[in-house]
């Protein structure tokens, strides 16, 4: 099991906690993410750790498109990259929700598959530098040609030789961009995984590998890497722990997004929670916050973290293990929660996804 690290992005001040990012590099922690919504970015903070670290891979979960156009994303990846020594800059995409997208960034919702699609086929083609960039797309085209455009666009190639294979893996939950994800990305973060999930996911998974190979390239189970996110805390008080995730829980399956159109809330319905996510956005978006966060139930949190003593953090840490996932990025601040997961990791490797046979 490959092990990473998630800091996630800012609250009113910015902290990122490099002496625990060290300590997660010297246990052979994979990578560490960032994160991004309206506020600190993702990539600024990559490039003072990746000064600080020698060998940890650094990974964005998850620059927003709305964010950057698709050169400016692939112009950052390869900039931090190459001021890291190379080999170490995963860019991990996603959407995020319409009222960010058009709340905070000013830009149309649009088609969000259609905008990834096009997004991440021009990252990879400005990391390639096969040639100048030139792309006809449903909803982003190089050069551009469309409305208040002077016609006057050339397609260019990179300056900074980058890594042409500069990993791109892709925060998504839904079928159409899962799909996506495995025929055009790296990796996968998944939204909302918890063991015993692979399954719903499996089929769609293998029909994106399907696409890839059928376009030529080379994709499957074998070199397509699943990191699924988990909070964890050592504690004697479970309940505390807990109760202590509840208000973030409430945040987003409440507010993170319009009442008809909420992800999260959705993501808690789809896992057999459908009158809880009522509840908790009717509440939250009453301003009624505290009574949203109580009425996140104890089981929904429990079972998409690891707290308490080591023990119940060890015997539940195998089902993350042989659920599918080829690594698991913690939420934590503490220090004996890596060393312990470090030791699960060795004692438990990741089973994986064993690929379909034919007769």
């Amino acid at each position: 099991m490959k092990l990473a690290l998630s800091i996630g992005y800012s609250g009113p001040t910015l902290q990122v906690p490099i002496e625990l990012i060290q300590h997660a590099e010297r246990l052979g922690f994979h990578s560490v993410w960032t994160a991004e919504a309206y506020g600190s970015d993702a990539i600024t903070p990559l490039a003072w750790i990746a000064a600080r670290t020698e060998r940890i891979r650094l990974g964005t979960g998850i620059m927003q498109l709305a964010g950057r156009t698709p050169a400016m994303c692939a112009m950052q990846c390869m900039t931090v990259d190459a001021l890291a020594g190379g080999k170490r800059m995963i860019a991990g995409l996603g959407v995020s929700g319409p009222q960010i997208v058009e709340g905070w960034y000013g830009q149309p919702w649009g088609r969000p598959y259609w905008r990834l699609r096009d997004y991440i086929q021009i990252m990879r083609k400005i990391f390639e530098r096969k040639e100048p960039v030139t792309h006809e797309g449903r909803e982003i085209s190089l050069p551009y040609t469309g409305p208040g455009s002077v016609g006057l666009g050339k397609p260019l190639r990179s300056i900074l030789h980058g890594d042409p294979e500069l990993p791109i893996w892709m925060g998504s939950g839904k079928e159409a961009t899962v799909k996506l994800t495995a025929e055009l990305c790296d990796g996968w973060l998944p939204m909302h995984f918890v063991p015993g999930r692979m399954a719903e996911y499996r089929p769609w998974l293998e029909e994106g590998f399907a696409r890839a190979r059928a376009a030529g390239r080379d994709k499957g189970w074998h070199n397509f890497e699943i990191f699924a996110g988990v909070a964890v805390r050592i504690t004697d008080d479970v309940a505390g722990a807990l109760a202590a995730q509840k208000p973030g829980i409430a945040l987003y399956v409440g507010g993170m997004g319009a009442r008809e159109v909420n992800f999260h809330n959705e993501h808690m319905r789809r896992m057999g929670y459908a009158e809880a996510a009522e509840r908790i956005q009717e509440l939250f978006l009453a301003g009624r916050k505290e009574e949203a966060a109580a009425a996140v139930p104890d089981e929904y949190v429990d079972e998409r973290c690891l707290v308490g003593p080591p023990d119940r953090i060890r015997r539940r840490y195998v089902d993350w293990a042989e659920s599918g996932i080829t690594g698991l990025s913690l939420n934590t601040r503490q220090p004996g929660a890596l060393e312990l997961l470090a030791e699960c990791a060795r004692e438990h490797p990741a089973r994986g996804v064993e690929p379909a046979t034919t007769a």
